[in-house]
């Protein structure tokens, strides 16, 4: 079985690659998706973070409030490594638990979607990495056109990641995302197929 790791920064459309690939017949485990389910009311995960930083990180009806978590741990580095180390291994467990599933049911090709794959250097972990990548402008257009953020909030968030080299150096395959959707779905269709050829 062929591991995968994908990531881009915000704005390259790794989200759409990620889907697309599903489509393909990929399993996808979606590194943002599992933190927010390990989490969700009456886990151990959020009774845990509610045992370490209080009843106001939760909302009236009982869910992780983000923001009020945002502003206690990205304020203090201690109190964000301990967050990390309460919900990192619940993922980290859940993710094995998938890839058992993908391995027993036949799956050929597992992908790992990980917005900071290259920030955290986890590369060694998978046998490919792919990079979604398109400039910088184009991103920041992107998201303020599709998800209504303010240019400057786009770029202080591409600035708080790994830079574009950075990235890029990482990669063993990039997915050029700097033209239309049709070609993304192109290039997308590309990379199944050499993704294929390195799983057979």
């Amino acid at each position: 079985m062929l591991k995968v790791g994908l990531t881009g920064g915000i704005g390259s459309g790794k989200s759409a690659v990620s889907a697309a690939l599903a489509s393909y017949g990929a399993v996808v485990i979606d590194a943002d998706a599992l933190a927010r389910e390990v989490v969700e009311p009456g886990t151990p995960g959020l009774a845990e973070i509610v045992a370490e930083f209080g009843e106001n990180v939760l909302t009236p009806d009982g869910r992780l409030d983000r923001p009020a978590l945002g502003e206690v741990v990205f304020a203090d580095e201690s109190r964000l490594a301990r967050l990390n180390a309460i919900v990192h291994p619940k993922v980290g467990e859940r993710s094995g638990r998938l890839m058992e599933e993908a391995l027993a049911s036949g799956v050929e090709i597992v992908v790992y979607d990980v917005p900071l794959l290259v920030e955290n250097g986890l590369e060694s972990l998978y046998d490919v990495v792919v990079v979604v990548d398109a400039p910088d402008e184009a991103r920041v257009e992107r998201v303020a056109r599709d998800r209504g953020m303010p240019r400057e909030q786009v770029r202080a968030r591409i600035a708080a990641q790994a830079d574009r080299e950075t990235r890029l150096a990482a990669a063993d395959v990039v997915v050029d995302n700097s033209g239309t959707r049709d070609d993304l779905a192109e290039r997308v269709a590309g990379l199944w197929a050499e993704l294929g050829e390195r799983a057979g």
